[in-house]
């Protein structure tokens, strides 16, 4: 990892967890961090993460020879265009979106080669700097979205970060990211949701006896709602698609509760596939 200089751009959940990473891990890296609201950046200093915080764009990436976009995605493109001007020369810039396409395809005409797409797939239902942990990353799968016409350079710069806070790195185009975390991230947040409101409009009298497998099946439903909406809205056609493969899938399955045997082998099926989550996916 050889960034001297590193601004985070948003200081929740993610923006603070890497501001404490790189605390721990990297002693002599400079940390610039920018919030949009002056309570934010009080709350950074008083927990002392990183070097310099202010709501001065410019004044945070001045110098900084790594960007980190640890915004809502839609508002990265403003933030870009504002602060390209005051980029060095040879500063890449890379973000923790949980949609690719859109994210490249804004961001891209705007910073050019020097932007490498990034998801680390890390997070907690639990949002705000308060929340911010240095372990965050530690064993996660991180995913770079580069473009056909990336150049190398950056991308193995930004990988070798990603390494460096702890991550086993991946590498997908921004379209196969998007499908692949629709199915295993974006659309299971919506069938938590989607099971959480049904229990609740048709029995909520049935919550007070939740165990532990309701409140784990349902635990993602707890993430803030505003940023899941635009996650979802910006990857529409993609958890689309997973919402009728699952209506599909319930409707074999409804047709399995008159089957035992066909029953007890698709429960085996589907222990199996759980099961092998246990071993990671290794690069």
């Amino acid at each position: 990892m050889d960034f001297a200089h590193i601004a985070i751009i948003g200081p929740g959940l993610l923006g603070g967890s890497i501001a404490l990473a790189l605390r721990e891990r990297f002693h002599e890296v400079r940390i610039s961090l920018w919030a949009r609201r002056a309570e934010a950046v009080a709350e950074s200093e008083a927990r002392n993460i990183a070097h310099q915080a202010s709501t001065n764009l410019a004044e945070v990436v001045c110098g900084a020879d790594l960007v980190i976009f640890c915004t809502p995605i839609g508002v990265m493109p403003a933030l870009a265009a504002q602060m390209l001007p005051h980029l060095a020369p040879n500063a890449l810039v890379t973000d923790v979106g949980s949609v690719k396409a859109r994210a490249v395809e804004e961001l891209a005409p705007i910073l050019g080669g020097r932007f490498v797409g990034s998801h680390p797939m890390a997070g907690s239902d639990q949002a705000g700097l308060h929340a911010a942990r240095p372990g965050l990353f530690e064993d996660a799968v991180c995913i770079l979205t580069p473009t056909p016409a990336q150049p190398v350079e950056p991308v193995e710069r930004v990988a070798a970060f990603w390494r460096g806070l702890g991550s086993r790195v991946h590498f997908l185009s921004p379209e196969k990211h998007d499908e692949t975390v629709a199915v295993i991230s974006h659309f299971p947040h919506l069938l938590a949701a989607a099971l959480v409101e049904m229990v609740c409009s048709q029995n909520a009298d049935a919550l007070p006896y939740c165990g532990s497998g309701f409140r784990d099946t349902t635990r993602v439903a707890a993430g803030p709602a505003a940023m899941w909406a635009e996650i979802l809205e910006s990857n529409r056609p993609a958890v689309r698609n997973s919402i009728r493969s699952m209506i599909k899938q319930l409707t074999r399955v409804d047709a399995l509760l008159d089957d035992p045997d066909a029953l007890r082998d698709f429960l085996v099926r589907a222990k199996a596939g759980r099961d092998a989550l246990r071993l990671p996916l290794r690069p």
